[in-house]
């Protein structure tokens, strides 16, 4: 084997490894979050949490994923260590179709029907058809297949280029020796541990063995510890990904690699005691990689089945082995569902950032909905639970923003890019609904400790501008949650007609102050209190704007406002003159009306 060759090789290993990256992408995009989401709330029980752990990493092809996002769903408390066991055991069955996939590369035949399962055969055909679908059509879903294709085919292509490439080592004796002393179980093991360590994926330290079984070189005796090692392995990624995580997380961490270092230790303890009772005589004969594909099914379903009772135990040893810690503090969940190894899995962690938005939207309404409580009704308790929310709501636009900065980096789906769009346009809109809320309850608490009050007049007329402050507020959010763009048209009337009332309640209060029927002071906190619902209708705006503008592709607000207000239809003025009838304020007294005459 020359130097030629090694480049072969090295180059097929690395096209082999982007196309198993490429389809698994594409698998995830495919998926959209839901195989996560199936993971976070479908493991009541062990059985069940096993086939969903199976079924999960057989569509993404890869256990250390699956077992990531593990490591993240228990690190973030969205799942119970008690719940990872049967996932992380099912996850290991899982991967074993990639070597089922693999091994039809071994097919030799003539006949036409059975040719047509050969890689070689059917995967340019996928290549095309991916391509096609990638470069003419629109649809993301479709070109997310394409990408699926594409990533298989171009698998496919580096398997055969690593097993073209490792074809002339049937003659070279150096390598046949290497190959004799991994016949060793601990020395085969090893080997299989730390490439699989390397390259962080069993599935493709798996497909490298099979295509060295190509040569003819690899006999079942070396074969069957290297896969044992690769087992082991494949517990790096899970590892690593628990550095810096929580005390549960690390012994998520512990399960997977405890579950493959016993089932390792287990069945090769079965398996060399029965052989030397009997001598299995396959053991001698060279693996082929359907051969592979077995021993690594075997493995795996085995070491499930024998210890999947004893989940409990495993559980157990990994508290032993990472102790609580007296000083770790509870975390807060509602900040923790923004776990930054979701970020590996786009679409889930989209799907996070919009739970985590949603609650800081409900957070933001109670700051101010609390507050206007208080103009009414003081009290410490309603104080106190407004600084909290606003505390939290200013800690949400901090640390989701910054999540959603990263997660922008990331290959995201049009739908999901969308999403984060208006995410970032909108936080902003709701930490400052929250701030106003602020400044009202401060307002509401200076009437308190100054012993004021509104008059009945100011009181009634501010109740109108608080109802339609309160009705905008409440169309904003769910435009928000529901993307409701024809919803989104109900808010411009309405923010006009609270500015209109926000002129007429101070015009009023100078006439009520020229009557001598009020105070400059109280002029000043009125003031105060409708500026502020006034900038809250401003901020819904924005919201309804925004969701619209994203959704249409557009990004200039002050021309999309402009269209709004003076569209051919007159339609805006309509619905204006409409909304002027539902908020009517008050008639002016006798009083005033002489006043301002």
């Amino acid at each position: 084997m020359d130097f030629f060759s090694v480049l072969a090789l090295l180059g097929g290993l690395a096209i082999f490894l982007y196309g198993m990256n490429l389809m698994g992408d594409g698998l995830a995009k495919v998926a959209g979050g839901k195989l996560e989401r199936i993971l976070e709330t479908l493991t009541s029980s062990p059985i069940r949490a096993v086939l969903l752990g199976m079924g999960v990493t057989a569509v993404i092809q890869s256990s250390s994923a699956t077992t990531v996002m593990v490591v993240g769903f228990v690190n973030s408390g969205l799942m119970k260590l008690s719940q990872v066991v049967g996932i992380i055991m099912g996850a290991n069955i899982g991967t074993t179709v990639t070597s089922w996939i693999l091994s039809l590369t071994g097919i030799q035949s003539d006949n036409f029907i059975i040719r047509l399962f050969k890689p070689t055969s059917f995967s340019p055909v996928l290549a095309l058809i991916g391509v096609i679908l990638i470069m003419f059509t629109k649809s993301q879903k479709k070109k997310d297949v394409g990408t699926i294709f594409v990533g298989f085919a171009i698998l496919m292509y580096g398997m055969n280029a690593m097993s073209g490439a490792v074809e002339p080592l049937a003659d070279v004796p150096e390598f046949t020796g290497m190959l004799v002393k991994f016949s060793n179980p601990l020395l085969g093991v090893v080997a299989g541990a730390v490439l699989t360590a390397i390259i962080q994926s069993s599935s493709a330290s798996v497909g490298i063995l099979q295509a060295l079984c190509l040569t003819g070189m690899v006999p079942f005796s070396a074969a069957l510890p290297i896969i044992m090692g690769q087992n082991i392995g494949t517990c790096i990624t899970a590892i690593l990904s628990a550095i810096g995580a929580n005390t549960n997380a690390k012994r998520a961490a512990m399960i997977h690699l405890y579950f493959n270092l016993i089932g390792t230790i287990l069945f090769m303890a079965v398996f060399y005691t029965v052989n030397a009772a009997v001598h299995f005589s396959f053991m001698s004969q060279a693996a082929t990689p359907a051969g592979i594909a077995i021993l690594h099914s075997a493995f795996n379903v085995s070491a499930t089945l024998v210890l999947l009772p004893f989940g409990k135990a495993l559980e157990k040893l990994a508290c032993l082995t990472i102790r609580d810690k007296k000083e770790e503090e509870a975390a807060d969940p509602d900040f923790m569902i923004l776990e930054s190894r979701f970020l590996e899995k786009p679409a889930f962690a989209v799907e996070q950032s919009r739970n985590a938005a949603k609650k800081m939207a409900e957070d933001s309404h109670k700051t101010l909905f609390t507050a206007l409580d208080l103009l009414k009704h003081f009290s410490a308790e309603g104080k106190k639970e407004v600084e909290e929310s606003e505390k939290k709501v200013d800690r949400y636009e901090d640390e989701l923003g910054t999540y959603l900065v990263k997660l922008n980096q990331k290959d995201l789906s049009v739908h999901d890019s969308h999403s984060i769009s208006i995410m970032l346009h909108c936080i902003g809109d709701f930490e400052r609904i929250s701030d106003h809320g602020v400044n009202i309850m401060e307002s509401a608490q200076e009437l308190h400790e100054k012993g004021l009050k509104f008059s009945e007049k100011a009181l009634e007329e501010l109740r109108v501008m608080e109802h339609a402050v309160e009705d905008i507020v409440d169309i904003a959010y769910k435009v928000y949650e529901n993307q409701d763009v024809q919803l989104a048209r109900e808010i411009e009337p309405l923010e006009e007609v609270i500015d209109e009332l926000s002129k007429e309640l101070k015009y009023r209060h100078v006439q009520r102050l020229r009557a001598g029927e009020c105070t400059i002071e109280m002029g000043f906190i009125l003031s105060d209190v409708t500026t502020s619902l006034e900038r809250v209708a401003d901020h819904c705006s924005n919201i309804g704007v925004c969701v619209t503008q994203v959704h249409a592709d557009l990004f200039d607000t002050h021309q999309h406002l402009k269209q709004i207000k003076h569209s051919t239809d007159a339609s805006f003025y309509h619905e204006l003159e409409a909304i002027r009838g539902q908020y009517q304020l008050p008639p002016l007294t006798v009083e005033a009306e002489t006043a301002q005459a």
